[in-house]
């Protein structure tokens, strides 16, 4: 049997009364169908879609096949993807993963992104490698997350959900990925939603309740994928947004209004009963880490969001610049690996973070 006739699209006139129907030769007007790609296997779940490994039958070309979830939409396309679809349209850049495309199906729910294929993200790597990665692989892999948010910010596009399951790897090129919950900026910076960013990334402005957000809470979001990449564990998973607090503040001391004007304005910051902690135990979290790199740490994981360093100030630290070199040098055992012995890091408890999205 042969395939079912798609059924009819009927629209209605603006200019006078009634509706007209759409002619077959064009439902699609000019988006390619999704029966000219052939779904491989469904390789995992975007923060707003299913994703599909699938191949271009006009070009071979292996691609991500991203479907649009319109599941609870009653007035067309979420404002989610939308905004996704426009920003990734405007980017061009080798560390942010490509929208090729946007084809549809049959029916008018049915709405697939084309993008660059990805073998895998950090997050699955850093759960299936036998040994964690070395220095100076590390180096490399961050060096590109911060020209591709270097890129972005100069562009005025927070990303929003920089995690290590968000950083996409093909062959020796690492690319942000997942812009579901992007946004593009101005000045005055407008009010949003401070639960976008996964909960083990979350900069302390947003979980205390903040609604300007900048470019910094993205910077916030590398030191924690630094931090994870050199001991092959998530440097601050919480359970909950209070717990999420308590781990920062054990790690970096407690803020107060000298380090950080404006914090105790904050929405949330009388609901917390803070401890009472005085020192930043960064250094001895990695006490093998050299002072180029714990600098560039610190500077990532400032309170103040106005004085953490941005994508241009860390591609510019001296780390970057010494021995192990980027993607050169042995392999230099972390922290972890120390603790466990040579074979596989812990890992801490469990991968996959909460996101805490509304």
């Amino acid at each position: 049997m042969g395939e079912p006739e798609p059924e009819q699209i009927r629209l209605k006139c603006v200019r006078k009364e009634g509706f007209f129907t759409v002619p077959p030769e064009h439902r699609l007007g000019r988006c390619r169908s999704v029966k000219e790609f052939e779904k491989l296997n469904r390789i995992g779940e975007g923060t707003y879609g299913i994703v599909y490994r699938a191949r271009d039958t006009h070009t071979d070309e292996i691609v991500a096949l991203k479907k649009v979830r319109m599941d609870k939409e009653k007035d067309g396309v979420p404002i989610s993807s939308l905004r996704e679809i426009t920003l990734l349209l405007r980017l061009r850049h080798p560390n942010i993963v490509e929208l090729k495309e946007v084809v549809v199906g049959n029916h008018l729910e049915s709405i697939f992104l084309v993008m660059g294929y990805c073998e895998q993200d950090l997050a699955s790597l850093l759960e299936n490698m036998p040994t964690p990665f070395s220095e100076a692989q590390v180096k490399c892999i961050v060096l590109q997350v911060l020209r591709g948010l270097q890129y972005l910010h100069r562009n005025f596009i927070i990303h929003s959900t920089n995690r290590t399951r968000c950083v996409g790897k093909r062959s020796e090129c690492c690319c942000s990925a997942d812009f579901g919950l992007a946004r593009a900026y101005g000045i005055p910076v407008k009010p949003m939603t401070p639960k976008v960013v996964t909960l083990w990334y979350r900069a302390p402005e947003l979980l205390l309740g903040t609604t300007t957000q900048t470019t910094s809470i993205d910077m916030w979001a590398v030191g924690c994928i630094l931090a994870e990449l050199l001991a092959h564990k998530p440097l601050l998973p919480g359970t909950s947004e209070i717990h999420q607090v308590d781990l920062i503040v054990q790690l970096l001391g407690t803020p107060s209004e000298n380090i950080w004007p404006g914090f105790s304005q904050l929405p949330l910051a009388s609901q917390y009963s803070l401890r009472k902690q005085p020192y930043n135990n960064l250094k001895h979290k990695f006490p093998w880490l050299s002072e180029a790199g714990l600098r560039l740490m610190n500077l990532l994981f400032m309170y103040d969001p106005k004085k953490r360093a941005t994508a241009g100030d860390c591609l510019e630290s001296s780390y970057f610049k010494e021995k192990p070199l980027p993607g050169t040098g042995a392999r230099r055992p972390t922290l972890a690996a120390r603790r466990h012995g040579p074979g596989r890091a812990a890992r801490g408890p469990g991968r996959r973070a909460p996101t805490g999205r509304r």
